[in-house]
């Protein structure tokens, strides 16, 4: 595979990486929160998650990368709409979360991201299928994150 425009490429993949920095800015100290409440089986340790997140975002603008690149532009507008509101969406996730404490908000929120990942990753897919495997580590991080909100909420 050949990057054909490297600047472009790397805007979307620093431009996601961004939007997890300024999220985890937002929200402040995460790590404190599950010494206030009970924490969920399965639950990572707390250096667990900016390592995975980082590779996340990196995977997701990489994929948005080879969206934008794709000749057939209007799918590409519409794929890349969905992916800008997912990626909206994952930004206010955190700080409603840890921020806010507002665990069942953040719930819901998380499914109505999960279900625009799923739809993004579809439609990435009928453009350039490489961009929607780049997904499928995001789409099974946010199920478990879903699985890990959603047990936040009914063990407190």
């Amino acid at each position: 595979m050949k990057i054909k425009n490297l600047t472009s490429m790397l805007i979307y993949v620093i431009g996601a990486e961004l939007v997890g920095a300024l999220s985890a800015l937002f929200t402040g100290s995460f790590s404190e929160l599950f010494m206030k409440y009970n924490p969920p089986p399965l639950m990572p340790p707390a250096p667990v998650f900016p390592v995975v997140w980082a590779i996340l975002y990196a995977l997701m603008g990489f994929s948005a990368y080879l969206i934008s690149e794709s000749p057939d532009k209007a799918a590409s507008k519409k794929a890349l709409t969905i992916y800008y509101a997912q990626l909206f969406l994952n930004f206010l996730w955190s700080i409603v979360f840890f921020r806010f404490e507002a665990f069942l908000a953040a719930a819901v929120i998380l499914i109505a991201m999960l279900i625009l990942i799923v739809i993004m990753t579809v439609k990435f897919y009928r453009i350039k299928p490489l961009a929607a495997y780049l997904n499928i580590p995001y789409i099974i991080w946010v199920t478990f994150a879903a699985y890990l909100n959603i047990a936040t909420v009914v063990i407190n």
